[in-house]
């Protein structure tokens, strides 16, 4: 690699911020011809489900209009490239798509997803799955080519560059599972966030209420109004989900 590039993934590791880390992501990917991205990962998959969308962690530069409707609308649920990134590790060009439909195995539903992405100019493009240890948890990132490049020059793209666009996505996405990520309404106020951090550190309630210079009942409130945001029934899934958000025993969290 050349020096350039060596210093583009080093202010990869040392983004302090999901947004910084994003930003930066998204302008060295715009210089390979990659001008729009999807990034989304989960922790709570199942064999039926990928869990609840308000769990997971989406960033995307892509107008908000289309990414309400892919996630929020559940049209990824149906997504060709999607269904390939939970079924394999790894990247894919999406002449995939071009294949599936010559050989007529496009379902009505996908393609309706694929005429939804045309009509928003998302036409060409490869997709990353990366391997995790855990059956529980997948992230994948979709680079979308900017207007007028076509899947074949995409794919010459991806020969003269492809393992340097691959290695900088991991880098990304190990990064982002390091870095505090708060999905919307399930911020901790401080005072939730150190009880539940004391509550992980095996304390008991006596124990934090003296700690935390508040009463038993006062400690149990901030406890609640956390399980509250977190949207969980039990102080132990309120402390496992904050621990995976990264809200947690985290510096300036």
């Amino acid at each position: 690699m050349t020096p350039v590039q060596n210093a583009a993934l080093l202010d990869l590791t040392h983004a302090n911020s999901i947004e910084t880390l994003w930003d930066l992501h998204c302008r060295r990917m715009a210089n390979f011809g990659f001008d729009r991205l999807l990034y989304g990962f989960t922790r709570f998959r199942t064999a039926t489900s990928l869990g609840d969308p308000n769990d997971f962690i989406i960033l995307s530069n892509i107008e908000s209009d289309y990414v309400t409707h892919f996630v929020n609308d559940g049209l990824y649920r149906q997504a060709p490239m999607v269904q390939w990134a939970l079924e394999n590790d790894g990247a894919a060009s999406w002449t995939v798509l071009q294949m599936m439909m010559e050989s007529g195995t496009v379902t009505d539903a996908e393609r309706r997803i694929l005429a939804f992405n045309a009509k928003h100019g998302i036409t060409a493009g490869y997709s990353i799955s990366f391997r995790s240890l855990s059956d529980r948890a997948k992230g994948a990132v979709a680079l979308i080519a900017e207007p007028g490049m076509s899947q074949a020059d995409v794919d010459a793209v991806w020969e003269r560059s492809g393992e340097l666009i691959q290695l900088m996505n991991n880098i990304v996405h190990l990064k982002i599972l390091t870095l505090p990520y708060t999905p919307p309404n399930q911020a901790l106020t401080k005072r939730q966030r150190e009880a539940l951090e004391w509550v992980g550190g095996g304390k008991t309630m006596q124990d934090i209420a003296t700690i935390m210079g508040l009463t038993p009942a006062t400690v149990e409130k901030h406890l609640r109004l956390a399980r509250q945001a977190l949207n969980v029934d039990t102080t132990a899934q309120a402390v496992l989900k904050a621990a995976l958000q990264n809200q947690m025993f985290v510096s300036d969290a």
